[in-house]
């Protein structure tokens, strides 16, 4: 994800590559982006953390308290922090880098070709010059939402940032069941993914709600009809919920862990 954003700033030509310094713990990941970027590379965190303005968080959440003690005290007052790190709350960050001014994001994978859907929050240390430099990095990855309250992120986690996940898992499920009627597996891929595709875009466009477009669809004893039946008595409604609320309790569940200590 941060490779994606860095590609994102670099393609609105918001930041020259020799802007951006990505700190990297492997040698072949570093030479890559190096490579295909045009980008600073390092190894060592601190080095990276001293020459920006602004620090991207972006590190397995299991890895954030280890980054944080390597980083403490190495910031300066007036640099913005940006974590994407899931589960990650403000308050751990803020202790563990004894800095002030953080902005949590909770991006999504669309984000990799501009399309994302980024909801973030600030503390009130951001400046709003510093505000809006995050919400036009954001931009470039897509569109943005910003919530006044941190915990509207682990909602965003449950269903815009795993959301892409229940997409490809429907997807792959048409494309299964479209194999086993008899098309051949790359038409079938064509069939769906243009087929969802569409449909989002008409829904936009058109503004209804969703009820009222599978309402427009559905003809009285038809295909529609026959294929919701089923999904309903399947509980596609159920699962989908448990599913989104899973996600919801498993990000919460990674930010319940005492901050780093002072």
């Amino acid at each position: 994800m941060c490779e994606a954003m860095a590609q994102g700033v670099l393609s609105k030509k918001l930041l020259s590559g020799k802007s951006i310094t990505v700190s990297e713990p492997r040698k072949e990941r570093r030479d890559e982006l190096k490579q295909k970027l045009r980008i600073n590379v390092t190894s060592n965190n601190r080095e990276a953390a001293q020459s920006c303005r602004i620090l991207v968080l972006s590190v397995k959440p299991q890895d954030l308290d280890s980054v944080l003690a390597s980083l403490k005290g190495t910031l300066k007052p007036d640099q913005m922090v940006m974590s994407i790190v899931a589960g990650g709350r403000i308050s751990v960050i803020s202790k563990g880098l004894a800095h002030g001014a953080i902005v949590r994001v909770m991006p999504n994978t669309p984000a990799q070709i501009g399309e994302g859907m980024s909801v973030w929050t600030a503390t009130s240390d951001i400046t709003k010059r510093q505000l809006n430099q995050a919400r036009i990095i954001l931009q470039a990855l897509g569109k943005e939402l910003y919530v006044n309250d941190e915990k509207f992120l682990d909602m965003a986690t449950a269903v815009s940032g795993t959301g892409p996940t229940y997409v490809f898992l429907v997807m792959e499920a048409m494309i299964d069941a479209a194999v086993h009627l008899g098309f051949a597996r790359h038409t079938a891929y064509q069939l769906v993914t243009e087929t969802i595709r569409g449909s989002i875009m008409y829904a936009m466009k058109s503004g209804k709600h969703p009820a009222e477009l599978r309402n427009l669809v559905t003809s009285p004893g038809g295909t529609s009809a026959a294929a919701l039946y089923e999904l309903e008595k399947g509980g596609l409604r159920t699962v989908l919920s448990r599913a989104i609320l899973a996600a919801y309790e498993r990000s919460k569940s990674l930010g319940e862990r005492k901050s780093p200590s002072a």
